[in-house]
C-alpha cells in the first residue's frame, strides 16, 4: 500500500457540525457539509474530531438551512446543548468514491505541491470556501504561507495516484510569514 493510500485509509472527513439544541426533548440542529445534506445520517456512526465520542443521528426534519436530528442517548435540551459546536466526522473509507475529476478536500491535505516544471513549491495545509470561491492554503518550502485561488488555472493537475498537485501561481500572490497567519 503506498503512503497516499495509507493516508486515505486513516483519514477522517468532517461531514457536519452540531449548531445547537432544538426544542426541549433533546433534538439538535445539524449543519451538513455533504453534497446531499440528508446523507450525513447514511454513513453510520459519526465521531468527534479525535474519534473518542460516537454519535448516531436520526433525522427528524429541517429548518432554516439545518437538519433536525435526534442523537442516540440525548433526551433533553441540557444534554443537547452540551453538543453545540461538535464537528461530526466519518472515516474516509465510508464515503463513496468520487467521480473522475472529483476528490475530497481531505485527500489533498498534506500533499506536496509542485510547480509545472516539477520543482517543489510547498505542502497543502487546507482548503477553504469563503463563499466567493474556494482557496487553497500552502505552506511554502521557501518559508511562509501562500493562499491561492483554488481554480483550474492555478491548480491544473491533481494527481492523487502520484500523491501531488501542480501549482501555477498567479503573477501576484500574497505570502505571509508563518507567524502572521493568526490575524
Amino acid at each position: 500500500m503506498n503512503s497516499q493510500m495509507a493516508k486515505k485509509a486513516e483519514t477522517k472527513v468532517c461531514v457536519g457540525v452540531i449548531t445547537g439544541a432544538q426544542g426541549i426533548r433533546g433534538q439538535v440542529r445539524v449543519k451538513s457539509f455533504t453534497a446531499e445534506p440528508t446523507d450525513i445520517a447514511a454513513y453510520g456512526p459519526l465521531t468527534d474530531a479525535n474519534g473518542s465520542r460516537e454519535f448516531r443521528l436520526e433525522l427528524t426534519g429541517s429548518a432554516k438551512g439545518v437538519l433536525l436530528a435526534r442523537v442516540t442517548g440525548i433526551s433533553d435540551r441540557n444534554a443537547a446543548e452540551t453538543l453545540r459546536g461538535i464537528e461530526l466526522y466519518v472515516d474516509r473509507d465510508a464515503l463513496p468514491e468520487p467521480e473522475e475529476e472529483e476528490f475530497y478536500h481531505a485527500d489533498l491535505i498534506g500533499l506536496p505541491a509542485v510547480l509545472s516544471d516539477g520543482s517543489p513549491f510547498g505542502t497543502v495545509r487546507a482548503l477553504y470556501d469563503f463563499g466567493a470561491g474556494d482557496v487553497i492554503e500552502i505552506i511554502l518550502d521557501a518559508g511562509g504561507v501562500a493562499v491561492l485561488p483554488f481554480t483550474h488555472a492555478v491548480v491544473p493537475d491533481i494527481d492523487l495516484a502520484a500523491g501531488r498537485i501542480t501549482i501555477v501561481p498567479p503573477t501576484e500572490i500574497e505570502a505571509r510569514g508563518e507567524e502572521d497567519t493568526d490575524e
